[in-house]
């Protein structure tokens, strides 16, 4: 059998937290910010757990994370 490999840009997005739930940055802080509030800038600088729904693809990306 193959070796099992990360997927480095996954790896490189997710983290996982302490109690092994998965960590992500938030979308919409890289450019047209002048229209955007901000509490709405303040709250996606912010990270955030990630969705159950994708939550098992992520894992099979990085396989190795800790």
């Amino acid at each position: 059998m193959t070796k099992l490999k990360t997927r480095k840009g996954a790896a490189k997005r997710f983290k996982l937290t302490g109690t092994g739930k998965i960590k992500r940055r938030r979308a919409g802080m890289r450019h047209i910010l002048t229209k955007k509030s901000p509490k709405v800038k303040r709250q996606l600088g912010q990270d955030t757990i990630l969705d159950k729904s994708n939550e098992k693809a992520v894992r099979r990306m990085i396989p190795f994370a800790k």
